[in-house]
């Protein structure tokens, strides 16, 4: 039994450990990183909806601020996107959904 506790104090065990907690932390940053260029994506194109729609003077109810703002597909913000172009009512981004 001691060469088994003898062997989790051995400098090649804490190396060993060390460089997986490194991987671990490097591992967590890039997913990290990910996940936050998704969300600014997210964000980016939520905005691009509302805006559309305010920098045309159409009034954006909550409701429909609340469903574009809760919305994490971005392929259909993108089509929220070009609806908000053509659009004279705020409703018009859901039509046909």
């Amino acid at each position: 039994m001691t060469a088994i506790q003898y062997f989790w104090r051995h400098p090649l065990a804490e190396q060993v450990r060390e460089e997986g907690r490194e991987q671990g932390l490097e591992q967590g940053r890039e997913e990290g990183l990910e996940l936050g260029r998704e969300l600014g994506r997210l964000t980016e194109r939520r905005q691009a909806v509302l805006d559309a729609l305010e920098w045309r003077d159409i009034p954006v109810p909550d409701p429909v601020r609340e469903r574009v703002n809760s919305c994490t597909d971005l392929d259909q913000l993108r089509i929220w996107a070009q609806r908000a172009v053509r659009a004279t009512d705020a409703a018009e981004l859901f039509a046909g959904e």
